[in-house]
């Protein structure tokens, strides 16, 4: 009797990443980015929404260098802060 298994039946069919997951940024091209987020974050005890502009920031960088899709900034949610125009406070 053999004990092998016969896995040569169906091959491997790689695909594209799903929406949303995206390559870690293996050499700190965008770590400056990324800390002036959390540290944003931190200081306004993690609400988001205060800290939109440093994650616009972060989310450019990772799309300049290829690290995520480009996509328009509007889909993104950050539709009221291009072009200079001010952000709603809360």
């Amino acid at each position: 009797m053999s004990t092998a298994m016969n896995f040569g039946s169906k091959s491997f069919q790689p695909r594209p990443p799903d929406k949303g997951s995206f390559p870690l940024d293996h050499f700190g091209e965008c770590q400056s980015f990324k800390e002036e987020f959390m540290r944003c974050l931190r200081d306004r005890k993690f609400e988001n929404a205060l800290c939109r502009r440093e994650s616009k920031a972060y989310l450019e960088c990772r799309m300049q260098r290829q690290l995520m899709a480009q996509e328009p900034l509007e889909k993104l949610g950050f539709g009221d802060l291009i072009g200079g125009k001010p952000e709603a406070k809360t």
